[in-house]
């Protein structure tokens, strides 16, 4: 699913080709953005308190049946009102805003067919990680806390609404691996406390700002302790027993998106919609095992700079066990990443002349999810700009998290990978909302696996440990293409998986199982990476070779940016557009 930064002001060359050139707005179109901008925040109050809207922080998503078939209709309601505008008459911004509102809608309306709901929890998110949230609500006011206390009210409802839609997917047999499931039982437990205040959801009850007086503080922590004694701990108990007495035991043994009901066009349509082109699962395979080669020989290269003598098994090896490539604790680690931080920010003006304006910060992956949670992820900031972006590091078992992935990884999750795109995205002039926000994830990933090889023309790749760990990140989306698809369309194994990968990248195995087991949970996603970043690279070296000494490296990745998240289509006609503009 996934942070100090220097001012600087949108160049004219920059927003040009995507909006000023065609600034004129169809208003029937724009209201129709407008009021289903509003329509996802009231329909997904969680969506809203990411975006930094706090207007329904006082509940959650209603996921009844009722409320599911109703936003299923909303959808088809919303496509019609879209193929009621013509298109031809509108200009070339407005086009572009239309054809990713419909390439959107179009594929929400076709997944409906798969009744994805009637999986509501995984290994990595549900009910009981619910208190997560908490890491992006504001707490700096009376309401803010008594907002809380309402989420915590409702809670039970939703848990309730979840075993619902579990006992759908029994009766459907639309079920998950147990081999993910069996994950859950502990993550429940974690949530089942007998002294309230060591409950995560009491976490924002510890700390007040000074505008909550003592007397409003010793309210809200007694009616939260309330809440979570009386109603939030026996809905997790209600959980708990459902999910390890009726549910657990009925999941599946498989592991393939394919054996799901409708389970082939299923998979089919994961891996359009993910990688944003029709490419089947035979040709992204096959395009996985030539990047696989290509990189594993670049690897060879690098390892005997390294003046390594043994073989690449042995290099893996003591990549992944040599106490030199490890800090001992998790503060160590925590302030290791901070420092790298620092050190990339002053090198960005290399390789870009736009830089966003919104700041971010590096945290610490929550404990609670960290052991079941990938290296890092990034939290995009509050579209109104009041919150930072944040970069999110996992720090459980620092003896398994190697320096010379640091960088590639910073790169990728902070800057200039998600936080440029996410924050740029922002920064668009005049889009909608949804525009503003987006996220392709062939282009949001794909960017973020491009951008950590800027780090070369940076300066930043000195050391080739470094060099080695950017490698290793790029053959892991390469064994993506070769895994994914291999265990949902291929007949692997979950065993086959984890040593395909632990063959040919140095990643330590508590990565590579958390990875594979991602891939069985999340069906295609994995896919877009690597598609992406090719096709990225694949339009910078057309820019470059039509451009020839009229190459700006700074104006084209600002240009990919400028787009915001798109469809891989939509972005080379957009980087054709730009090609045609800088030759004139």
């Amino acid at each position: 699913m996934f942070r100090s930064l220097l001012l600087a002001v949108l160049t004219l060359a920059a927003v040009m080709p995507v909006r000023a050139q065609q600034a004129s707005q169809n208003p029937t179109l724009q209201k129709l953005f407008a009021d289903e901008w509003e329509r996802g925040l009231r329909e997904s109050p969680e969506n809203a308190s990411y975006n930094g809207d706090s207007r329904f922080n006082d509940r959650w998503s209603d996921l009844s049946l009722a409320a599911i078939a109703s936003r299923e209709a909303e959808d088809r309601a919303a496509l019609e009102q879209l193929h009621a505008i013509d298109r031809k008459g509108l200009s070339a911004a407005d086009q572009l805003d239309y054809d990713t509102f419909e390439w959107n809608l179009q594929r929400s309306i076709e997944r409906q067919k798969f009744h994805e709901y009637q999986q509501p929890i995984s290994h990595q998110g549900g009910p009981q990680t619910a208190d997560g949230i908490a890491e992006v609500l504001p707490f700096a006011s009376l309401k803010d806390y008594q907002d809380w206390l309402k989420r915590l009210r409702a809670l039970p409802t939703v848990i309730d609404q979840v075993i619902v839609l579990m006992q759908e997917g029994v009766k459907a047999g639309n079920l998950p691996p147990r081999v993910l499931m069996q994950r859950v039982p502990a993550q429940i437990a974690g949530q089942v406390v007998d002294d309230p205040a060591k409950s995560a959801f009491y976490k924002p009850f510890l700390k007040f700002p000074d505008a909550i007086s003592a007397s409003d503080r010793d309210r809200l922590q007694a009616e939260a302790k309330r809440l979570i004694a009386g109603d939030v701990v026996p809905a997790y108990r209600k959980l708990q027993t459902y999910f390890n007495d009726e549910y657990l035991p009925k999941t599946r043994a498989s592991i393939a998106a394919t054996d799901l009901p409708d389970g082939k066009a299923y998979y089919d349509f994961l891996a359009r919609y993910y990688t944003t082109t029709d490419l089947t699962a035979e040709q992204i395979h096959a395009i996985g095992l030539k990047e696989v080669a290509r990189i594993r020989a670049e690897m060879e290269k690098v390892k005997d700079q390294t003046g390594f003598k043994g073989s690449m098994a042995e290099f893996f090896t003591y990549l992944r066990s040599d106490p030199k490539f490890f800090y001992k604790t998790p503060d160590e680690l925590l302030t290791a990443y901070r420092a790298l931080a620092k050190r990339i920010d002053p090198e960005l003006v290399k390789v870009f002349k736009t830089i966003p304006r919104l700041p971010y910060g590096v945290r610490a992956i929550p404990d609670n999810i960290a052991p079941d949670t990938t290296t890092a992820y990034y939290m995009p900031g509050a579209s109104d700009g009041t919150r930072p972006g944040y970069y999110y590091v996992n720090l459980y078992k620092p003896e398994v998290r190697p320096t010379w992935e640091m960088l590639p990884l910073s790169l990728h999750e902070a800057v200039p990978g998600h936080h440029f795109q996410f924050a740029r995205g922002l920064e668009l002039p005049d889009a909608p909302m949804f525009r503003r926000t987006a996220y392709f994830v062939a282009y949001g990933e794909g960017w973020g696996l491009y951008a950590e090889q800027l780090g070369y023309e940076m300066g930043l790749y000195d050391d080739p440990y470094d060099r080695f760990g950017q490698l290793t990140y790029e053959m892991w989306r390469a064994v993506r293409l070769v895994v994914d698809t291999g265990m949902h369309a291929k007949g692997w194994t979950r065993e086959q998986a984890i040593a395909y990968f632990k063959d040919n990248a140095a990643k330590t195995d508590q990565d590579i199982v958390n990875e594979v087991d991602r891939y069985i949970g999340t069906p295609g996603q994995a896919l877009a990476y690597k598609i992406g970043q090719m096709k990225i690279s694949e339009l910078r070296d057309k820019a470059r070779r039509e451009l020839g000494p009229k190459f700006d490296l700074r104006a084209y990745n600002d240009a990919v940016l400028e787009t915001g998240s798109v469809p891989l289509e939509a972005l080379e006609r957009h980087i054709d557009a730009w090609i045609a503009a800088q030759k004139g």
